[in-house]
């Protein structure tokens, strides 16, 4: 019988892990709670309607389809028997492995705030992007029908929270659609009069970039009319307010959307995990393996991708990056192969090639390590990169187009406004 391999999350670290055993003597076996693989560097652009879910998403089974030693298996994995080599979905059925690779990534974050999430979305999911551009552009539809002067401030100022590439990108795409794309399109007001604010912890945005770059990232988001709130933190999220603390002390902000790009937390799975395993995980849920990405004391389960605490070669934890996942992928994969030969490999490490951010139109920051640059250059790199790693000639053909007209029209061509009742307070 083949060696088995079950891996559960069909991310980037688990779509790369199975891709690169196609040719290897094993049963491969995906499960995913969804059928699809979404390119999540792109999801702010479905939630601002630069794209459509289906530009960033590629069904598994298609991606799959002549990887003759690949099954795909839709369920939700709620236990992983260690001992008896079985992972058990919700369902109730079992799934047996002889490699057990877990994959799940990382789930929104409201540090002990969970009643914040229904106020706040954060995005993660192709339905956290379709329900945030539903409430964007409900907003300025509450504003077209606003009478009174403070219902409409309201209803136009936007509160991103958090100042990292998420939040950076998601504040640029609202100052753009609101700056240009929605121009002439109202009567009863200009969209150009909206507030888009965001509310940083930290001294500046892009907080994990050079200092430099942070500056200029500063400066293409204020020629958006993206206001920065800096070492200022968010003590209460109620219905059209949000209260913050800065230095200046505590104020409340009138404003009906808030986003939330302030954190992440490691799948639940990681919990089930460490119970019987008995791995042990960090303060943010992931679980922390050995340098050969395995569970202590478990050769044949390792974790990678956002859920796993890896350690770099400097003693910190390597950042829930695509890169990183990918790059996890592989190892695991060239490593099973390996052993099934008989042969060891090294402790993985991860090649730094350096982080990207987009701020807006002509606008991104690159940080390679041996050059940093920002501007035109950084946005033509960025825009080749993420074409790149989307799954498909097909998507990157879609995306390609799309970004195109966009780019010589102004437009977002997916403005659609999902849920219309439940957005605009019917």
């Amino acid at each position: 019988m083949p060696h088995r391999v079950v891996v559960v999350g069909g991310g980037f670290a688990g779509l790369n892990l199975v891709r690169a055993l196609r040719r290897a003597p094993v049963d491969v076996t995906l499960i995913d709670r969804r059928n699809f693989h979404v390119f999540q560097p792109l999801l702010y652009q479905v939630a601002t309607g630069g794209l459509s879910p289906g530009d960033i998403a590629a069904a598994l089974r298609w991606v799959l389809r002549r990887q003759a030693n690949a099954r795909v298996l839709l369920g939700e994995v709620t236990a992983v028997d260690a001992a008896q080599r079985l992972v058990r979905l919700g369902d109730g059925d079992a799934v047996p492995f002889d490699t057990l690779v877990v994959a799940t990534g990382a789930a929104n974050h409201y540090f002990g705030r969970s009643e914040w999430a229904p106020l706040a979305p954060a995005l993660k999911t192709v339905e956290d992007a379709t329900e945030i551009r539903s409430r964007i552009l409900a907003a300025f539809e509450r504003a077209e029908r606003a009478v009174e002067p403070a219902q409409r401030h309201g209803a136009l100022t936007f509160l991103v929270v958090g100042a990292g590439p998420t939040g950076v990108e998601l504040a640029g795409a609202i100052g753009e659609l609101a700056g240009h794309t929605l121009r002439r399109e109202f009567r009863a007001f200009d969209p150009r009069a909206a507030r888009v604010l965001m509310v940083e912890g930290g001294p500046r945005v892009l907080p994990t970039f050079p200092e430099r770059l942070s500056r200029a990232a500063a400066r293409s988001l204020a020629r958006l009319g993206v206001e920065v709130l800096t070492d200022a933190f968010v003590t209460e999220i109620r219905p059209g307010a949000v209260r913050v603390r800065a230095s200046q002390g505590e104020t409340t902000i009138p404003a009906d959307t808030v986003l939330w790009a302030a954190g992440v937390r490691a799948s639940p799975l990681g919990a089930v995990l460490a119970a019987t395993t008995g791995a042990d995980l960090d303060r943010s849920g992931r679980v922390m393996v050995g340098p050969d990405l395995a569970v202590p004391g478990h050769a044949d389960v390792f974790v990678i991708g956002d859920l796993a605490h890896v350690l770099d070669e400097a003693g910190n934890p390597l950042p829930g990056l695509a890169p990183v996942a990918m790059q996890q992928g592989r190892y695991v994969a060239k490593r099973i192969r390996r052993r099934l030969a008989g042969r060891d490999l090294p402790a993985f490490r991860y090649h730094n090639k350096g982080q990207l951010a987009t701020i807006g139109r002509a606008a991104a920051v690159a940080d390679l390590g041996w050059l940093r640059f920002s501007g035109f250059p950084a946005w033509a790199l960025w825009l080749f990169l993420h074409l790149m790693y989307l799954v498909g000639f097909e998507n990157r053909l879609l995306v390609f187009t799309q970004w195109a007209w966009n780019y010589f029209t102004w437009n977002r061509g997916t403005r659609l406004i999902a849920h219309a009742e439940k957005t605009l307070g019917g």
